[in-house]
């Protein structure tokens, strides 16, 4: 009788009782012992395949899976373990070389679908994802991480009723493991569920089985939703937790981020760079650059900020050239809607029964980062108007309308008044699927490029008021320029200063262009006046709106606090006291706006901005 010690058989039941009790140390040990007597053994080198994936040793389970699969090329399991180590490494299209192959051997299963979702997921393609993960879902609906994935597929796809669908049902999902339910209450919070994310985070904390994953999510939640007591005391239950390298380098970043919320600059740069030595991928180090950008600028350091923030943006590009290869070669987006316009004989056609100021939204627009979510969260304070975030909804609108078959935005008089209604109805159907619209209460939709879409608003709600945000142009170049904007298309249009400055004086000129023919009902409001003069301009808001006085508006950052979730970059800004420490912060980069200032002159000479840039130099006047 062979003695187990050297059984291959026996010693190929214990690896698979030691990989199914998690004990990888022990399934390895047994697997590499009957390969060290038949190296060619088909189950022990599967097995130590599968071992090596779980242990995330992706580049030694590749050369075990091309082995098999050259030993063994129609035996399916091998092309599908290929393809999850391929995508381990990072090499994406062949890893879908491989399941390409699997699937041609008849794999259609959920999980196979499961991990081409995944590949499509991490290359940035979120419509592939979309469509492998649904196939999926539709086999196995009750597993949680299928459906969190596919949600999450649906999310980064802009399609968040299919996303915030596919969670609803969260709690009867099977194998909801504390980390993956983790997860689920990020994206549900994300989508602007707040309440269910909230439970949904407390269920997975509160689960003894909460390892270090489902802590560091929770840690991510709180600082996002401006929880910061609750996000340090999960840090150091973290700490005291055994955990993998991975969470190390997570751990550093969201501790640098805290220290950035605490004003320990310092302690953040020196906790990104530590971050930045063990990332390897130079495509990746964006996502430790441009938070460096901001302690660096915090501390005054300037020209290092400057030459920080440029790597970021290379970095990004490489990124964006490995997930959206064409979007990134052609570059900086045209923005052809701003050369649609509208013909004043068809607006002066223009026939409805138009819905009144008060059964109207309040919109606010601008180009972004130009205070808006300051002037959303002083409105949402008011008892008369409540806010939903950033949302879609007219660009849901103009899509509807395209789909009707007119020239947009040129023919609209052609859209019947049962029509209209019909687009009014979709609107506030998605709202009423967004936030509970309390009665007496008005709508504030802030979302800053509906600028780009003043001919829908103008359509669908022509009484409604708009504030529309102004801010020096300089500002607001320089702000887009040093934020992270993950947005492929947006991101490419960040990517320099000139392209920044090109698509802003066409985002400008599209708005006065139209309102001319347009006439919207709008306030103009002036960063610098809103932030210098906040009561008074506030009070000019108010009246614009028709509003009575509430010394609520007075506290944005309060509210902001007690509101949780803001999608907009600025969340740790707008819970801080009203300041005006960010106008004219161009100044200590004006060496960048060279080449920038002819390009907006017309908007600096409209609102009578002064920017003025020496030729060897910074040369700057501005009021």
């Amino acid at each position: 009788m062979a003695s187990p010690d050297s059984d291959p058989e026996l010693l190929i039941a214990e690896a698979v009782r030691s990989l199914s009790a998690g004990d990888l140390a022990a399934a390895e040990l047994a697997c590499r012992t009957v390969l060290a007597a038949s190296s060619g053994h088909i189950s022990a080198n599967t097995l130590l395949g599968a071992v090596l994936l779980s242990q995330r040793r992706y580049g030694e389970a590749e050369a075990v899976f091309a082995d098999l699969v050259n030993r063994e090329p129609a035996a399916p399991p091998h092309w599908v373990n290929l393809g999850s180590a391929r995508r381990g490494m990072g090499e994406f299209e062949s890893a879908l070389v491989a399941y390409a192959r699997a699937a041609a051997l008849g794999v259609k299963d959920p999980d196979f679908y499961f991990n081409v979702g995944l590949t499509h997921l991490d290359r940035g393609d979120f419509e592939s994802a979309r469509l492998m993960l649904e196939k999926a879902r539709q086999l196995d609906p009750a597993d949680a991480e299928i459906t969190l994935r596919y949600a999450d597929a649906c999310y980064r796809s802009l399609q968040n009723d299919a996303a915030a669908a596919a969670l609803a049902g969260w709690r009867s999902l099977t194998s909801l493991r504390p980390s993956v339910l983790a997860e689920i209450a990020q994206l549900l919070i994300n989508l602007g569920e707040q309440e269910q994310g909230e439970q949904a985070l407390e269920s997975a904390l509160a689960d003894p089985a909460a390892d270090s994953v489902t802590l560091l999510t929770g840690i991510e939640i709180a600082e996002r939703t401006n929880r910061l007591d609750q996000a340090r005391a999960l840090v150091a239950r973290l700490e005291l937790e055994p955990h993998s390298a991975a969470i190390d380098q997570d751990l550093l970043i969201i501790r640098a981020r805290l220290a950035q919320r605490a004003g320990d600059h310092a302690g953040a740069e020196r906790l990104y760079r530590q971050a930045l030595l063990a990332n390897d991928d130079s495509a990746m180090k964006h996502m430790e650059l441009f938070p460096l950008v901001q302690s660096l600028d915090a501390q005054g350091r300037y020209a290092e900020a400057l030459t920080t923030l440029q790597e970021a943006h290379a970095s990004q590009y490489e990124y964006l050239r490995r997930v959206s290869p064409a979007l990134a070669l052609a570059g900086a987006p045209p923005m052809l809607i701003t050369r649609e316009g509208c013909d004043p004989a068809d607006v002066a056609a223009w026939q409805d029964d138009a819905p009144g100021i008060e059964d109207s939204p309040v919109f606010i627009v601008a180009f972004p980062r130009s205070g808006t979510t300051l002037l959303e969260l002083t409105l949402d304070a008011h008892p008369a108007l409540q806010s939903m975030d950033e949302q879609p909804f007219i660009q849901d609108a103009l899509d509807e309308l395209r789909a009707l078959s007119i020239d947009y935005p040129r023919e609209l008089a052609r859209v019947s008044r049962s029509a209209l209604a019909d687009l009014r109805a979709g609107y506030w159907r998605r709202v009423a699927g967004k936030i509970r619209l309390q009665p007496g209460k008005r709508l504030v939709d802030k979302n800053p490029l509906n600028i780009l879409r003043l001919p829908v608003i103008r359509r669908l709600f022509p009484n409604a008021p708009i504030l529309f945000g102004v801010r020096h142009p300089c500002d607001v170049i320089l702000s887009c320029y040093m934020q992270h904007f993950r947005a492929p298309e947006f991101a490419l249009l960040c990517n320099s200063p000139s392209t920044l400055a090109r698509g802003y004086q066409l985002t400008i000129d599209f708005w006065f262009r139209q309102s001319e023919i347009l006439r919207p009902n709008t306030l103009q409001v002036r960063y610098e006046t809103l932030v210098t003069n906040f009561e008074r301009e506030v009070r000019t808001i108010l009246h614009f709106l028709g509003l009575p006085w509430n010394d609520r508006v007075l506290q944005p950052g309060q509210h902001a606090r007690e509101k949780g979730y803001i999608s907009t970059p600025s969340y740790s800004q707008v819970v801080s006291p009203i300041s005006s420490k960010s106008v004219d912060r161009w100044h200590h980069y004006a060496g960048l706006f060279g080449p920038v200032i002819p390009i907006i002159q017309p908007q600096l000479d409209r609102w009578n901005y002064a920017a003025v840039v020496a030729v060897e130099g910074v040369s700057p006047n501005s009021k």
